[in-house]
């Protein structure tokens, strides 16, 4: 009898992870400030805690989703569109792929935790407008 049993993709197995021990692998630094980021991945989903120094201003829109918490400090993520939503300590916002492009700034500095990958990828024929947009 064929198991009915399909692959799973991204298998994450349990696990702790003190982010103190991961080296901050991807740093970045210019006249936009610096951000580093610690990360843990399993196929195509990425957990990271990254941090952005005072003066941080992302230098591109970026398309990506993201499930992003902020543990430290304040973000500004503003929209394509013109809105601006400032993150404190606590909150987090959401947003899949392709749905609207998106880059963040910070004055005092921030660390962020962030969850991306291949789940928040859409169906573009299955986009429904929320009542959130």
């Amino acid at each position: 009898m064929e198991s009915i049993l399909q692959p799973i993709k991204n298998l994450v197995p349990f696990q702790t992870t003190d982010w103190n021990t991961i080296k901050a692998t991807e740093c970045i630094s210019d006249e936009q400030g610096k951000s580093c980021s610690r990360t843990m991945q399993w196929g195509d989903l990425r957990v990271r805690v990254v941090e952005y120094s005072a003066g941080y201003q992302a230098d591109h829109w970026c398309t990506k989703g993201h499930i992003l918490f902020c543990l430290e400090g304040e973000i500004t993520t503003e929209l394509k569109d013109g809105r601006q939503f400032k993150l404190k300590q606590g909150m987090s916002y959401q947003v899949s792929d392709d749905v609207i492009p998106h880059r963040s700034s910070t004055t005092t500095g921030a660390k962020l935790f962030i969850v991306d990958g291949g789940f928040l990828k859409i169906e573009k024929n299955n986009i429904q407008r929320g009542i959130w947009m």
